[in-house]
């Protein structure tokens, strides 16, 4: 059974191309930094979690929630292939059972703030917002986005970012925690604007002020389906 069960839906995604170097202390033992055409991205990512189930229980109030995260790319090199995953700086919902959870079993770095969500749609597009509210001030980030939804192209840089079938989690130096996601191919959005009013150095720490002074290298929206997180596995690394 898996660990997980649940729907990510109208997955907004800000892609950021930053300096390795930021990300050194993060990365997890056992893996490396994973480049899409020798860039290195950091994504910050809204999304809804729906019809959620928890060892195949749905837990009441924890069922459809709001959450947005800030993640990176790594890779490991396991049985002649790649595994490409996703590292998480921080994940805030909801929820405090879901942060309590996480952070508990799989090492992750959630937080548990106030947030809200809108989806809109009229006649000529979509508009997808997550807003979290963190010191007193509301974040938000928002994108609007063509109404049909359309194959991701292979080998694009929208793939780099939505295909990833692994997370990792740095334990300590020499210890990290592997999960898989499952979920089929996504579809995305055409995006035709967005609007980010996010404190980094507040929501993140002081070493992604940085994030502040930049513009995403792209924006994309994707709709997202159907996933499992299965149960964590600890790597040892000598």
């Amino acid at each position: 059974m898996s660990f997980l069960n649940a729907e990510w839906r109208k997955l907004a995604v800000a892609n950021y191309v930053i300096d390795p170097k930021v990300l050194e202390q993060y990365v997890p033992p056992g893996t490396e930094l994973d480049f899409w055409e020798g860039k290195c991205y950091v994504s910050l990512i809204g999304f809804m979690f729906m019809n959620t189930k928890i060892l195949g229980i749905k837990v009441p109030f924890h069922i459809n929630f709001e959450e947005v995260n800030l993640r990176f790319y790594v890779r490991r090199f396991e049985n002649n292939a790649w595994k490409r995953a996703a590292v998480f700086i921080k994940e805030i919902v909801p929820k405090p059972a879901l942060t309590f959870v996480a952070n508990t079993l799989y090492n992750e770095h959630y937080e548990t703030l106030p947030m809200r969500h809108q989806w809109e749609e009229n006649s000529q597009n979509r508009v997808v917002t997550y807003e979290w509210k963190k010191n007193k001030s509301w974040q938000s980030f928002q994108v609007t986005a063509a109404l049909t939804a359309t194959e991701i192209e292979a080998n694009s840089e929208t793939e780099f970012i939505t295909e990833h079938y692994w997370g990792y989690a740095k334990v300590n130096n020499k210890k990290s925690n592997e999960y898989e996601v499952t979920h089929p191919r996504w579809k995305e959005y055409l995006v035709e604007r967005s609007e980010i009013n996010v404190n980094f150095e507040m929501v993140y720490g002081a070493e992604f002020k940085f994030l502040n002074l930049l513009s995403p290298a792209s924006v994309m929206l994707a709709e997202g389906s159907e996933i499992t997180v299965e149960g964590k596995k600890t790597l040892k690394i000598k």
